[in-house]
């Protein structure tokens, strides 16, 4: 069963981020990209990211059963940081 983690960062640049790390990150992963939902699909996770009109929502899913979620959620958190040029907080929940 997948492990999934969610946050919910204030930012009202929310979707200026999300493209920025969606064009970082697409020479090394698979990216997809609509109005309303971003996605890059690493090979043991996919990050979903969902700009709002204050904040940007973030899905992790783990697809494989390794992944090392914790990890995972800081390299993401630091690169929307570094991409927003912002301080950036994220309080992550997870479920299985």
């Amino acid at each position: 069963m997948p492990k999934t983690t969610r946050a919910t960062i204030a930012t009202v640049q929310a979707s200026r981020i999300a493209k920025r790390l969606l064009n970082h990150w697409k020479h090394k992963f698979e990216v997809a990209d609509s109005e309303q939902l971003l996605q890059i699909v690493m090979p043991s996770a996919t990050v979903q990211l969902t700009p709002l009109a204050e904040s940007l929502a973030v899905e992790i899913t783990a697809t494989q059963e390794d992944t090392d979620l914790p990890r995972l959620e800081q390299v993401v958190l630091d690169h929307l940081i570094r991409m927003g040029q912002e301080e950036l907080t994220a309080v992550w929940q997870r479920s299985e």
